[in-house]
């Protein structure tokens, strides 16, 4: 099962951590951002200076921008994409996490959750939500459900229910489109 659900181990020669926002290592089971070293990471981006350095640091190491988990055996669990990550009153909130949760809700057929600005908490979420064809839901339903079933932060703020999702060629939501809907209209 470890293999199934897991992206495996460490190859030898190759170094993977999972480390905070400050780089320091995260305890096994944490999440953190994916470090990758070894002979497969490139040495620099061909004739730009900046971006090597804002993606490899001085230690050699890639910021691959992933969000993971390493457990105790070192199967490495990949959870989320940094940039997908938004940072609730100090609180990180991953929005796969929120999604899978959102999922269990009797009635949710696809959720896709994205941070939206908000004055007093920096950020919040929004969910946008498509219902099962046989479902009545509601925005104020589908947050009171999450109010049950989740810690407050994670809470999305906003919920938009939706026919479709916006989905690039390979069935991936398109969460920079849902963004710029997002900004619109909270």
């Amino acid at each position: 099962m470890t293999v199934a659900t897991t992206s495996g181990r460490p190859i030898p020669d190759i170094e993977v951590k999972v480390v905070d926002a400050d780089g320091r290592e995260r305890p096994r089971g944490e999440p953190g951002e994916v470090l990758v070293r070894g002979y497969h990471v490139m040495k620099a981006y061909f004739d730009d200076p900046q971006e090597t350095a804002k993606a490899i640091d001085a230690e050699g190491f890639l910021h691959t921008g992933d969000i993971g988990v390493m457990d105790a055996r070192d199967y490495l669990t990949i959870t989320d994409r940094l940039k997908d990550m938004y940072i609730v009153g100090g609180f990180n909130c991953y929005p796969v996490e929120i999604e899978n949760m959102l999922l269990t809700m009797p009635g949710v057929a696809q959720a896709s959750v994205i941070g939206v600005p908000d004055e007093r908490q920096g950020e919040v979420g929004k969910a946008f939500i498509i219902a099962r064809p046989d479902a009545k839901l509601s925005e104020e339903a589908v947050i009171a459900w999450c109010r049950e079933h989740m810690a407050n932060f994670k809470v999305p703020r906003y919920v938009e229910l939706v026919e479709a999702l916006p989905l690039n060629a390979t069935g991936k939501v398109q969460k920079t489109e849902l963004r710029k809907r997002g900004l619109r209209g909270g």
